[in-house]
């Protein structure tokens, strides 16, 4: 082409600059430029207002967007998502249903740990990344995705949960996190920029002014935070929880259960759809009778405390059952070695480290600890409470005869003697010492 308007190219025919030349002075419209796609990225999609209007962002920046998203038992319209995201533009739109995994996978091995966080936290917002993310990766590698992309925060721990399982699992991958892009967070400053932007984009999204925070669920629990929740003297609106009922309005009548465990696990849950069947009924029962609420403030592994509530209803019946049974059945140093083991699981699993190495040499101990951690448990469920009533197991290493108050059985009394006196002799040597520097002063 002519190098300056009016200025012949000489390595063009004469017809050809003829041609172009007739081309430009025509009133016709130029032609539209083709825009290069930046690349295809897999964005974990909830159908909300922040991943659709990220979707809608996405595809405003250049890039080819395949919208994924995870059925892990929350309660979701999965065909409108479907709907809307082929509306908003995604290429290609997955849902996964997760559910068999997500228990199998991830809530067992935690039930085993009986994991818990900071004394409280049954983990069941942390517990589910892992498992969603590890779809995400797969589906970006089997579409040759370079990028992923979520619509985690940039203060919480969801963005380094989705992240390290990301780099663990497809270490070239690149993550778009719009929440932490300053393009992007300093022109969306709040839910009222996004609802603006919505609105100009033509995406439906229905926000209800009676549930101003934020809401996370699955198969296992709903958490809630942000929003009126924020202040953590503000005590929780009643009509806030959505899974289980008010103990004040619960049944007047118990309900009753018994819960068999194989290998710390329950018997059910050796096959995928029982595991998914059993744990669904805990968490009716539980939910029927007011059970597994938690208003806490933590320990955000990014350095902040956050003020969040919990219901944890199938996960809070079956800590309680595996807690008891195993107590029943595991030597006492074994379990104070195993109580350290799952105080780091939880913290890894919190923290965004399910792919780590050391988590997964810790699984393996708390597997391995769970050998003989096999009986039944009886309990009831009433009132928001739950009562351990009795157990059983081929394996306790509880002996009647040995422990009765009538029976002296293969124990003999006078042994206790000796066994006081060593174990005083350190206390006995540690307050000589005290009794010596205090008569000095």
């Amino acid at each position: 082409f002519p190098t300056e308007a009016g200025e012949a190219n000489p390595v063009l025919s004469a017809a050809v600059q003829q041609h172009v030349a007739e081309i430009r002075s025509s009133s016709a419209t130029p032609p539209v430029p083709l825009i290069m796609s930046k690349g295809t990225v897999v964005l974990a999609y909830s159908g909300g207002l922040d991943t659709s209007c990220i979707l809608a962002w996405l595809k405003e920046e250049g890039y080819d967007v395949i919208t994924y998203l995870a059925n892990i038992g929350q309660d979701e319209d999965f065909e409108s998502a479907r709907k809307k995201a082929e509306t908003l533009g995604a290429t290609k739109v997955f849902i996964e249903d997760l559910r068999a995994e997500f228990v199998q996978d991830f809530i067992w091995p935690a039930v085993q740990a009986n994991a818990v966080y900071e004394d409280r936290y049954l983990l069941g917002t942390a517990i589910a990344r892992p498992c969603i993310a590890q779809r995400q990766v797969e589906i970006a590698r089997q579409e040759g995705a370079q990028f992923v992309s979520h619509g985690a925060t940039g203060k919480g721990n969801d963005q380094i949960r989705f992240e390290l399982t990301c780099y663990a699992l497809y270490p070239e991958v690149q993550v778009i996190a719009p929440w932490r892009i300053p393009k992007f967070y300093n022109r969306f400053r709040g839910r009222t920029d996004l609802m603006e932007y919505a609105q100009k984009h033509g995406i439906p999204v229905p926000v209800t002014p009676r549930a101003p925070w934020s809401m996370d669920a699955n198969l296992m629990h709903i958490s809630y935070e942000s929003g009126i929740l924020e202040n953590p003297k503000c005590h929780a609106p009643g009509d806030l929880y959505l899974m289980t009922k008010n103990p004040e309005d619960s049944p007047n009548a118990r309900d009753l259960l018994e819960i068999e465990f194989k290998k710390g696990l329950s018997a059910s849950s050796m096959s995928p759809v029982d595991s998914s069947v059993i744990f669904c009924l805990c968490v009716f029962l539980r939910g029927k009778h007011g059970v597994g609420r938690i208003d806490i403030v933590e320990n955000r592994f990014i350095g902040m405390k956050s003020r969040g509530i919990y219901e944890t209803p199938g996960g809070t019946i079956l800590l309680q059952a595996h807690l008891d049974i195993e107590t029943f059945t595991m030597d006492k140093e074994v379990r104070k070695i195993k109580q350290g083991l799952g105080v780091k699981f939880s913290e890894l699993v919190y923290n965004g480290f399910w792919y780590s190495p050391e988590c997964d040499f810790v699984r393996q101990c708390i597997a391995k600890s769970q050998e003989n951690v096999e009986g039944k448990v009886q309990l009831s469920v009433f009132k928001g409470q739950v009562y351990i009533l009795g157990r059983e197991s081929p394996k306790s290493l509880y002996n009647e005869e040995l422990v009765s108050m009538d029976v002296q059985g293969d124990y003999d009394p006078c042994d206790a003697s000796g066994f006081i006196r060593v174990n005083a002799v350190r206390l006995r040597e540690h307050h000589r010492l005290q009794g010596f520097f205090n008569t000095k002063q």
